[in-house]
């Protein structure tokens, strides 16, 4: 379980975030929504070690995380998908899996029979360049080298962003999958609302780097969620 409390976060003297409070639990889908421009990607570059935060607590199954690098939190189980994809082009789609390994033992390091189960085109593209593969398959192909690393914790960064309706219902597919295993915990930030809402489990809306609306998804009504973001998109 990933716990932040407080979390804070600075460029130079601009403030991002202003006390985050997050909790991802295994076995759920933690939804972070709101417009761009809102601290939505500082919170996942930050809960992945890419940013020092500037205040707050972090902590991974109860131990509290002092200043993590990027690099030691996905050797502790926090695999990353940013936004944009972030596939190397020119190495092939094997290649690109395979970056993945330098979280694993050597024992370790093959690519799982279960990454081409859920994403049969990267089997069949496996000595393509990634540059070559269209924005859907980059996408799944990013995803795809996150669970190389075996994460406990998996951060997603608008997954469905440009992507067609087809690819975004197998992603979906995939991202429940994951969460009915019961033993990861996702962060799934999210614009399409439908997308989130069928998924989430607990939602987190923000704004202007603060949270204004939060809960588990019990809790919560649809309604007023949607227009919540409807009312800050119309803003």
């Amino acid at each position: 379980m990933l716990e932040a409390k407080g979390l804070t976060l600075h460029y130079g003297g601009s403030q991002i975030l202003h006390g985050i409070d997050l909790t991802a639990r295994p076995g759920a889908v933690t939804c972070v929504m709101g417009n761009n421009g809102v601290g939505k990607t500082s919170l996942m570059q930050l809960l992945a070690g890419r940013h020092p935060r500037s205040g707050g607590d972090l902590a991974l199954d109860g131990t509290a995380l002092g200043r993590v690098s990027a690099q030691r939190m996905a050797r502790m189980g926090v695999g990353y998908v940013p936004q944009g994809r972030a596939i190397f082009p020119t190495l092939t789609v094997r290649e690109n899996l395979e970056t993945g390994f330098a979280c694993l033992p050597r024992a370790e390091r093959r690519v799982p029979d279960e990454i081409y189960d859920s994403f049969p085109v990267l089997a069949e593209m496996a000595g393509r360049r990634g540059g070559d593969l269209s924005g859907g398959q980059q996408q799944q192909l990013a995803i795809a080298r996150a669970l190389i690393t075996k994460p406990r914790i998996l951060l997603l960064d608008e997954p469905t962003e440009g992507i067609q309706p087809n690819i975004i219902a197998q992603i979906g597919r995939v991202i429940a999958a994951l969460r009915d295993r019961g033993d990861m915990a996702i962060v799934l930030v999210e614009q399409f609302f439908d997308f989130a809402w069928d998924l989430g489990d607990a939602f987190l809306v923000m704004e202007r780097g603060r949270a204004v609306m939060q809960g588990p998804k019990g809790r919560l009504s649809r309604g007023d969620l949607h227009a919540r973001l409807a009312g800050h998109q119309a803003a």
